[in-house]
């Protein structure tokens, strides 16, 4: 298939919804055409992450904080804490939907999710139609996973594309009222696991933000390797930027 040229273009100037006073703005695309795939495997490797039929990347003025990572699938082995999580979690039934859907029951524990731990972010905004096209509005490959209890009881949900050497986790929310849980970790550990299944290298996991709790997690993953602006992608510890 013959490259093609996509066009970027920038947002406009906004708060930062990660680190108080600095301001955020992207580089994005659409992402569309019987291509789309191809573009969205360099643009992944390249930093950029998707959001409804959109690429982004940050080029924030005089920031270069968001550090994009990535697990390496190969050699990740969940020890400690996260080995604990997993057991901790064993017993929740996950169910692969492909194509992702939306719906009452998805839109109902993501409006619990945002009001509980994302309070004033933008997204508990969100209307059941807006949020039906943040699951669906993909044209690429992309499957989200449910995680389900005992009882049947929806607990968590995970969106995730698929690429040539990974996969790629685009969203994530679960039940607040299991917070002691740690679901959202146990959700990354089920990626990790279906990646290598899959005989994928890699899982990633967006950008890790050295000043923000919202990113601190990522780094419980090891070992990460991080985009390095001029390296490409090397071995990366998350107490320093690279």
């Amino acid at each position: 298939m013959t490259a093609r040229t996509i066009s970027l273009f920038g947002s406009r100037l906004r708060p930062c919804p990660y680190l108080p006073g600095r301001q955020e703005r992207n580089v994005a695309a659409e992402l569309s055409g019987d291509d789309a795939g191809e573009i969205y495997d360099t643009a992944v490797r390249a930093g950029f992450r998707r959001s409804h039929d959109i690429i982004y990347r940050p080029a924030c003025p005089g920031c270069e904080a968001c550090v994009p990572v990535r697990i390496s699938v190969r050699d990740f082995v969940a020890r400690g804490s996260l080995a604990q999580n997993a057991r901790r979690n064993a017993a929740l039934a996950v169910q692969v939907v492909t194509p992702p859907t939306g719906g009452t029951e998805y839109f109902s524990l993501f409006a619990r999710y945002q009001n509980v731990r994302h309070p004033g972010g933008g997204m508990d905004r969100m209307s059941p139609r807006e949020f039906e096209g943040l699951m669906t509005s993909s044209p690429i490959d992309t499957f989200c996973a449910e995680f389900r209890d005992a009882d049947g009881i929806l607990a968590g949900v995970m969106l995730a594309d698929v690429i040539s050497d990974g996969l790629s986790a685009v969203y994530s929310f679960f039940d607040p009222d299991r917070g002691n849980a740690g679901l959202g970790t146990y959700m990354v550990l089920w990626l990790v696991a279906c990646a290598r299944e899959r005989g994928l290298d890699y899982v990633y996991l967006g950008y890790w933000i050295a000043r923000s709790p919202k990113m601190a997690y990522k780094a419980r993953f090891r070992p990460l390797e991080a985009l390095h602006p001029s390296d490409g992608w090397v071995p990366f510890e998350p107490t320093t930027q690279p």
